[in-house]
């Protein structure tokens, strides 16, 4: 797969990531979560995205252990991962569900996370969801401490409003290099609310989770979140199909070569564990897609016409 940086960092990752969301889901044999990997890696991915709170760490704890079977992939490959939510009950038995930006917090879930992974350095470590209390001025200093002991390479956000990502970065001495946020043909927000637009004034890589609508823009099993019930996907799938014909390609290609095709260097990340649609998923790095067939699929996705 070709490969790009990640903002202004000198880290490169292929145009697709792979995303370990669901690699140690209960659902997911232990050896399935690691022919997933497997397969990720065999089709070229560089790029593995992980969370703290995926499978409870175990999604961490999983890769770490084929790392530590294959260490020399660790020089093959960007992880990122992310810290910052914390689910009920974690701090003690009335604990809430809750977001977590606190200099101490963010520091014990970065070495939690590295000792789960079996490695010395994260490469893109990120905030997951914007903490209503944050303090970017408290999120600075631990992020200067985490990168001057080598304990991170780059940082980043998830899920960020351009104005929270800018009210970090004023406080951060290091520049922010992506923010992971939903993006798909069935939830376009991130090109009409100023998102897109702000990684592309701030060199600032978008990283794309849920590429496929929790499965509703694939042919496979779905994993469809509460938010995304609503999506109506049948007239995108319809015209998704019709274009994958036309090209030899297939609907998940397509969609996922939709998102390739914007400026901002958009990064999808794909989360199947089957290695098939793993691969067919890799397959969207060398689908291009026209002016005319991206503004096509545009149209039909969007609820109501162009003006």
């Amino acid at each position: 797969m070709k490969t790009l940086a990640i903002g202004t960092s000198s880290l490169t990752a292929t145009r697709l990531a792979y995303g370990c969301w669901r690699i140690a889901d209960r659902e997911v044999p232990p050896d399935a979560g690691c022919a997933a990997i497997k397969a990720a890696i065999d089709a070229g991915y560089t790029l593995f995205d992980h969370a703290d709170i995926y499978c409870d760490g175990a999604a961490e704890a999983l890769f770490g252990r084929v790392l530590h079977e294959t260490p020399a992939l660790r020089e093959r490959i960007t992880i990122a991962t992310k810290c910052g939510i914390r689910k009920p009950g974690d701090g003690g038995p009335d604990a809430p569900y809750r977001y977590d930006f606190s200099a101490d917090y963010i520091l014990r879930s970065c070495e939690q996370s590295l000792r789960r992974l079996q490695i010395e350095t994260i490469d893109l470590y990120q905030l997951h969801r914007p903490d209503y209390l944050m303090d970017p001025d408290e999120i600075a200093g631990a992020f200067v401490k985490l990168r001057d002991s080598g304990k991170v390479r780059e940082f980043g956000v998830s899920n960020f409003k351009p104005s929270q990502l800018d009210a970090l970065q004023r406080a951060c001495p290091m520049h922010l290099q992506a923010n992971q946020v939903e993006i798909s043909l069935a939830n376009l927000r991130a090109f009409d609310d100023g998102t897109l637009d702000h990684c592309l004034a701030r060199q600032i890589t978008p990283m794309a989770w849920s590429p496929l609508a929790g499965g509703k823009l694939g042919n496979g099993p779905r994993r469809v979140l509460a938010s995304q019930e609503g999506y109506q996907t049948d007239s995108i799938v319809t015209a998704l199909d019709r274009l994958a014909k036309a090209r030899g390609a297939t609907r998940i290609a397509v969609a996922l070569a939709w998102l390739l095709r914007h400026p901002s260097r958009i990064i999808p990340i794909v989360g199947s564990t089957d290695p098939r649609r793993i691969q067919e998923a890799a397959q969207a790095d060398t689908l291009e897609i026209s002016r005319e067939d991206w503004y096509r699929l545009l149209e039909i996705a969007r609820p109501e016409r162009l003006p």
